[in-house]
């Protein structure tokens, strides 16, 4: 059986981007195997940003290799599918009012509303405890299957 597919456009791309979908993102630990972790996430200007909390271990493998992947995959039975790579900024402090924007954005499209978000950005705990990473990606390769 064959399959067709099309690469998308940056438009498309960015529409399909554009639903809460979730993202795994794909760090190195120290024996170079991938850690994989199923991520909320914002694209925007071409960035991909991710609120991670300082104590896990993607945080942990950033700090010690910057480089990281991402993965985007539509549902069935959406065969769209969008894979960035590149290396990764993060943000910790100095620009606390920004991250703090930036996270609440991402939390925001997860939820249905205002109250919805606050609630859950209240119980997930203290903010100074998170970190925002930033990709800027080197490169994109966004397909679609469907037909």
């Amino acid at each position: 059986m064959a399959y067709a597919y099309h690469k998308m456009t940056s438009e498309e791309v960015q529409t399909f981007l554009d639903e809460p979908r979730f993202a795994v993102i794909a760090t190195n630990r120290r024996d170079n195997a991938a850690q994989l972790t199923p991520v909320w996430y914002l694209f925007e200007d071409d960035k991909l940003y991710v609120s991670i909390f300082k104590d896990s271990a993607k945080y942990k493998n950033l700090k010690r290799d910057a480089r990281v992947s991402a993965c985007i995959a539509g549902t069935h039975p959406d065969c769209r599918g969008v894979t960035l790579t590149g290396t990764a900024e993060l943000f910790t402090e100095g620009s606390e009012a920004w991250i703090d924007d930036v996270s609440y954005r991402i939390m925001r499209r997860y939820h249905s509303s205002d109250e919805e978000t606050e609630a859950y950005r209240d119980d997930e705990g203290e903010r100074d405890k998170s970190a925002l990473m930033v990709l800027t990606p080197d490169k994109i390769l966004a397909q679609d299957f469907n037909d």
